[in-house]
């Protein structure tokens, strides 16, 4: 299987509101940058779109290492979260319906194409491709 290294991250102006996303793909020494925006979003969705998208644009099975500063996305997979949502009706551990099931979902189709690892890193700090990432996101919602 290929290793591909991903960043992703999420951006909203008002939450909700005008909303960005962008992700790095890395393989083999080579970087794709990709990003988008929505109109009328929230900083979650624009997470899980960053991770959605990127995982759509590799072509082949991958083993992917998959960095995020959104304990959200991270959690949720790391501590099994989804497997708890889809056992539960997708319902939370507060019996509330979960938000953004349907980006869930496709997520999680995907994980079964790719053996993917999912890594939290700290927000605005000195990690490089994570800061490019919010750039990314940032400059997205310019585009709106």
């Amino acid at each position: 299987m290929k290793e591909v290294t991903i960043y992703t991250d999420g951006a909203c102006s008002g939450n909700p509101g005008p909303g960005g996303w962008g992700a790095i793909l890395e393989y083999q020494g080579n970087e794709k940058e990709i990003s988008g925006c929505s109109a009328e979003t929230t900083n979650n969705i624009m997470e899980l779109t960053a991770v959605l998208e990127a995982l759509r644009t590799l072509k082949y099975p991958c083993q992917v290492k998959l960095y995020s500063d959104s304990a959200y996305i991270v959690n949720a997979f790391n501590k099994d979260w989804v497997g708890s949502w889809q056992k539960n009706g997708w319902k939370n551990s507060k019996k509330e319906e979960v938000k953004n099931k349907e980006i869930w979902e496709a997520i999680i189709e995907l994980t079964k194409i790719h053996s993917v690892t999912f890594v939290k890193v700290q927000g605005h700090s000195d990690n490089e491709l994570n800061n490019r990432c919010d750039e990314l996101a940032r400059n997205a919602i310019n585009n709106i």
